[in-house]
């Protein structure tokens, strides 16, 4: 499955618009990590354990997207856009979005 950022792909012709394929996953910190995050935060640097639950979140939604794009049928995503939002404290959204085509 190709997956891109981009209207189109170099070589390649889209012969067919199938469908938007999405993904997303929602995930919540947890009280180790917020802990961990509070000291973080009083020495100050980036806070590792929400960039990894963020990096690991992303990749959950991206896969959930591609298998979406799979079961639509699609060869490829293209313009690929992913959005963060919080639903509520501690705890956000990511989405993963794009639009599933044919390619010949």
């Amino acid at each position: 499955m190709i997956v891109t950022t981009t209207e189109n792909i170099p070589g390649k012709e889209i012969t067919e618009i199938v469908g938007i394929a999405r993904g997303n996953t929602v995930r919540a910190r947890n009280i180790g990590r917020d802990i961990f995050a509070g000291l973080k935060n009083i020495i100050g640097g980036e806070i590792s354990e929400y960039t990894n639950l963020q990096a690991s979140a992303r990749e959950e939604a991206m896969s959930r997207m591609v298998e979406d794009a799979q079961a639509l049928g699609a060869d490829a995503v293209v313009n690929v856009r992913m959005a963060t939002s919080m639903i509520m404290q501690g705890m956000s959204e990511i989405l993963v979005y794009g639009t599933a085509v044919k390619l010949k």
